[in-house]
C-alpha cells in the first residue's frame, strides 16, 4: 500500500465501552496474581495495567485472519504485510480504576509510518488511549504496533545482556497453560501464543509466543511490589522474542532518583524493556 493511502488512516477515531467485574477480576488474579492472597473485590481498585482486559476484541470469527487476528481496514489501516506485532508503549497514570466501574476507552491513530528495514518492509503504527472511569481521566497510553513481513525462518535481533547487578530479580515460569490463560482474559486470539503448529510452521518461531502485554504486567507488578507503590509513569518496548518453556527472568536496576529500569530476560538476553517513574521523581 502506499504512502497516501497509509497516510489517510491518520487521525481516525473510535470509542469502546467497557469494564472489570468482579468475576473477571477474579480469573485476571487468577492468572497473574500472587499466591494465596484475594482477588480484588466489586469497588476495590484494579492493579494497573489490567485495563488492558476491560476492552476484548470483539470481532466475530468470519472476521479473523489466518493469525487469529481481527482483519485490518476498520480501525487499523491494511497492509499486505502479515505479521503484526505489539511492541511497544507508554502510559501514565492519573487516577485508579475499580472493579465493577464503567470505563470508556477513546483511541485516536496518531501516525502511520512505512520504512525499510534490514529485513524488508515494515510498517510502524501509533495509537492514543484515553481510559475514562466514573471519575473522570485515568489512563492515557500510547500503543505502538509493528507489521512486518514473516520471514523464511527464524532470524532473531541481536542480544542484549541482563543487568550485572539488579536490585530485584524474580523467575516466572512460561507454561503453555500461562500462555493461553492471558489470551483468553485478553480475548486475543492470535495464534503465536498458544497454537504451536502455526507458531513454527507458519511464522517460524521456535516456540509459542510470551505476549508483549503478559510481559509488561509481570514488569509493572514487581516494580509495584519492589516500591510500595505504584508508578505514574511506564513506559516498555519489546526487543528480543521470547518463548514458553524456559522461566522468565525479572530484572530491575534503580537509579539515583528512584526510578527502575525494568526487563524480561530468558536464555541470558534481555525480550523486554521498561521504565517505571514515580511521583516525584519526574
Amino acid at each position: 500500500m502506499d504512502q497516501i493511502n497509509v497516510k489517510a488512516w491518520e487521525g481516525r477515531s473510535q470509542t469502546d465501552e467497557g469494564a472489570i467485574s468482579a468475576g473477571m477480576a477474579a480469573q485476571i488474579h487468577a492468572t497473574l496474581g500472587a499466591p494465596r492472597t484475594p482477588a480484588p473485590s466489586l469497588g476495590q481498585i484494579l492493579p494497573p495495567l489490567w485495563h488492558w482486559c476491560a476492552f476484548p476484541p470483539t470481532a466475530p470469527m468470519d472476521e479473523l485472519g489466518a493469525d487469529g487476528h481481527p482483519a485490518l481496514g476498520q480501525f487499523l489501516p491494511p497492509s499486505d504485510l502479515r505479521r503484526r506485532m505489539w511492541a511497544g508503549g507508554s502510559l501514565n497514570f492519573y487516577a485508579p480504576l475499580r472493579v465493577g466501574e464503567r470505563l470508556q476507552r477513546r483511541s485516536v491513530l496518531r501516525s502511520v509510518k512505512q520504512k525499510e528495514g534490514k529485513t524488508g518492509p515494515m510498517m510502524f503504527v501509533q495509537v492514543d488511549h484515553k481510559v475514562y472511569g466514573e471519575r473522570g481521566l485515568a489512563v492515557e497510553e500510547r500503543q505502538d504496533i509493528v507489521y512486518l513481513q514473516i520471514p523464511s525462518s527464524y532470524a532473531p535481533p541481536a542480544k542484549q545482556p541482563l543487568p550485572v547487578a539488579p536490585v530485584l530479580h524474580r523467575v516466572v515460569p512460561m507454561s503453555e497453560t500461562l500462555l493461553f490463560r492471558y489470551s483468553a482474559i485478553t480475548f486475543n486470539a492470535h495464534r503465536i501464543h498458544y497454537d504451536q503448529a502455526y507458531a513454527r510452521e507458519i511464522e517460524h518461531y521456535p516456540g509459542l509466543v510470551v505476549h508483549g502485554p503478559l510481559q509488561a504486567t509481570l514488569l509493572m507488578q514487581a516494580a509495584c511490589a519492589h516500591k510500595g507503590r505504584c508508578p505514574v509513569q511506564f513506559d516498555f518496548r519489546g526487543v528480543h522474542p521470547v518463548f514458553h518453556g524456559d522461566a522468565l527472568d525479572i530484572m530491575a536496576t534503580e537509579d539515583e532518583d528512584g526510578n527502575l529500569a525494568l526487563c524480561t530476560g530468558q536464555a541470558g538476553h534481555q525480550g523486554m524493556q521498561a521504565h517505571a517513574m514515580w511521583e516525584g521523581t519526574l
